[in-house]
């Protein structure tokens, strides 16, 4: 009997261990996410949406969708509903996914209003920002602080194009080996003397060198990992397409036409949930949305 009791606490144990050792897929993440927010705007449910958001952040340490900012619907309706959502700890967390945008956040006062009501007055979370900032890794942001200076030289016309593509491709692979992907919440959005660092454009950018095929299998695994948002990777693999006037996989490019008929819509559609990016249709809705909460600011 005691024999087993062992085993079964074992197995137990051993299937508890399995589970945390597993990696999580964001892509599943995102297309939770995206679910969520299309049955909200449907049903109007916000309590609903309170439960199945709470329920993937239990499994999922949450990524700030630039257009849904899911994290932050999330505890705002938690608030406004009195539904516990983690009270200041998730609040910490909540800046700390929000720091990267600050330059555009805090012209939010919502958002400002969110934190005072639970004690956190503006100066603190000014303070909490800059404090994100110190934690940043400066041996990248110099790196690449060079590297977007290089990425713009002479606006991209001449022969240096070519060169500086290259360098910078080396620079991107050295990052992978040593430090992993360049995310915001390494190198933040800006770097030495207030330089933006896009890293969509910089990736865009290395559709055109002879590493492309290394990043196309490269930075699908950071996206499967949370690290590279969808659309980063999914512009690099569109502007290689489009370079070699191959037609779009994910249909991302404004200058692609985009009247697709049904049967592209479709493949499109298909290529996009395979790497946790909304179908043509979600992702409108969702920009437009995102277009209207910035001009009501």
């Amino acid at each position: 009997m005691k024999y087993r009791k062992f085993v079964f606490a074992f197995l137990i144990v051993v299937s508890f261990l399995s589970c945390k050792s597993k990696k999580l897929n964001y892509i599943d993440y995102y297309h939770k996410v995206y679910a969520i927010d299309s049955m909200h705007r449907i049903n109007k449910d916000t309590l609903a949406t309170i439960k199945r958001y709470k329920k993937l952040f239990r499994k999922y340490p949450p990524v700030q969708n630039e257009r849904l900012e899911e994290y932050e619907t999330y505890i705002s309706y938690a608030d406004r509903f009195h539904k516990k959502f983690g009270g200041i700890k998730s609040l910490d967390k909540l800046i700390a996914q929000s720091a990267p945008n600050w330059k555009y956040k805090r012209e939010d006062q919502e958002f400002f209003k969110l934190f005072k009501k639970y004690g956190i007055d503006s100066i603190t979370v000014e303070q909490k920002i800059l404090q994100w900032k110190r934690s940043l890794n400066k041996t990248l942001i110099d790196s690449f602080s060079i590297a977007h200076k290089r990425d713009q030289y002479n606006g991209r016309v001449g022969p240096e194009v070519v060169i500086n593509d290259r360098k910078n491709a080396e620079l991107l692979i050295w990052t992978f080996k040593n430090y992993g992907f360049p995310s915001k919440q390494k190198i933040g959005l800006n770097g030495n003397n207030q330089q933006p660092m896009h890293m969509g454009t910089f990736l865009n950018h290395m559709a055109g060198t002879v590493h492309y095929e290394y990043f196309k299998t490269k930075l699908l695994e950071y996206v499967k990992s949370g690290e590279c948002p969808p659309r980063d990777y999914i512009e690099m693999i569109d502007k290689y397409q489009y370079i070699h006037y191959l037609e779009p996989i994910y249909g991302i490019y404004s200058h692609y036409d985009t009247n697709f008929d049904a049967a592209d819509s479709a493949r499109i559609n298909r290529n996009r949930k395979a790497v946790g990016f909304p179908t043509l249709k979600q992702s409108s809705k969702m920009t437009k949305d995102f277009q209207r909460k910035i001009n009501n600011h």
